[in-house]
């Protein structure tokens, strides 16, 4: 049998834990142990039910972080992989198990990347950081959001951060994710009157008065996106309404939507033309707006310049950068002015059922974490 290398098998061990959000189940404590073999001063940080980790070696600038998470969403259908989910299985190079991709194989390769660097660089330069949580797949309230008002009381500023999220499409290194939309959401409920479907002049039925301002909503062109961003987006998640009886007008409609914006606009921008719009139609109706994250953009600087010198010198590969996707982690750190990015492997089976990452992925995977590293410490 063929041995691992170090950075397959951490990622194994760190698989094999079932730690579903937003249980760690003893991942950190694995990391932490490698961690501390290689000089990094530990920070067990637990708020509400939720583990968290911040590591660091070094005290001069810049400080340069690894961000991840070690939780993992639900299997599914358990029937429906190939081999169980927390008990990876190697199958033509291609390591199977809940979180390889999404990213406890990031995770295993930003520390056997520190571990090399560290040996051959012993004073290096700088600080590195990792800070990980078990929240970003949850509602991501007491994780990553908490530990940064943290390390902000405590004067700790992260000058560069890498997110392991996976990034890449087609092959390892072809994309990085150096910004990501913002996300508004929000649930509308709009008053009617109930009535016999018999009598509408007795009733008013909220459905059809929603319905031409969603049409509206739907086609309007919130702006044309930027050289970094696309358009942003406006989409309809949700619709409820009536008591289950045909005869029945109801009194009432649920709609759920989202934006997913770019930095060509604000929050308070969206939804105050959304108001506006509503008012319009004269309409009865209760609105509350989530804000889950807001755009963020590193176009350039050190941190990008030495991921796309690091991906080529290890996959040849010429990188793009990309703010496509969903939010992440990403959107708590850059607010407090560091440059963020995303490198990770590929991200085409991500939260599905048979979820894998090729074993030589990781391995170059931690191979340009090393080299990042290097061009920068």
């Amino acid at each position: 049998m063929t041995s691992l290398s170090t950075t397959v098998q951490l990622a194994k061990d760190l698989i094999n834990i079932d730690s579903v959000t937003p249980d760690d189940k003893g991942c950190q404590e694995l990391m932490i142990k490698r961690l501390e073999n290689i000089g990094f001063e530990i920070h067990r940080l637990r708020f509400g039910e939720v583990d968290n980790l911040w590591a660091k070696r070094g005290n001069t600038e810049p400080l340069f972080v690894f961000a991840g998470h070690t939780d993992v969403v639900p299997t599914g259908p358990l029937g429906q992989w190939k081999t169980p989910p927390f008990e990876t299985t190697i199958i033509d190079g291609v390591l199977y198990g809940r979180g390889a991709a999404d990213m406890k194989g990031s995770l295993a390769a930003m520390v056997t990347a520190c571990e090399r660097f560290i040996e051959k660089n012993p004073d290096h330069k700088g600080a590195i950081g990792f800070l990980i949580t078990s929240d970003e797949e949850g509602p991501a309230i007491d994780g990553t959001v908490k530990v940064i008002e943290h390390l902000q009381k405590n004067n700790e500023h992260i000058d560069m951060c890498l997110v392991g999220e996976p990034s890449c499409t087609n092959k390892l290194g072809d994309t990085i994710k150096n910004g990501r939309r913002g996300s508004l959401g929000a649930k509308l409920i709009v008053h009617g009157i109930q009535g016999h479907v018999a009598y509408p002049h007795l009733a008013r039925n909220p459905i059809h008065q929603i319905a031409p301002a969603l049409a509206e909503l739907a086609s309007t062109e919130w702006d044309q996106g930027n050289e970094f961003f696309p358009p942003t987006s406006f989409q309809v998640s949700n619709i409820n309404s009536g008591t289950g009886a045909t005869n029945v007008i109801p009194g009432d409609v649920e709609v759920i939507f989202n934006f997913r914006f770019s930095t060509e606009l604000t929050q308070e921008k969206i939804s105050s033309q959304v108001e506006a719009l509503l008012n319009r139609y004269n309409l009865d109706y209760d609105l509350e707006w989530i804000l889950s994250g807001h755009p963020f953009l590193t176009a350039e600087g050190k941190l990008v310049e030495a991921a796309q010198k690091s991906i080529l010198e290890i996959t040849g590969i010429e990188t793009e950068l990309s703010t496509a996707g969903g939010t992440s982690d990403g959107r708590f750190i850059a607010p407090t002015g560091s440059q963020v990015i995303e490198i990770g492997p590929l991200n085409a089976t991500i939260h599905k059922v048979n979820e894998c990452v090729g074993t030589q992925d990781l391995d170059d995977l931690s191979l340009v974490y090393e080299k990042i590293l290097e061009n920068l410490l």
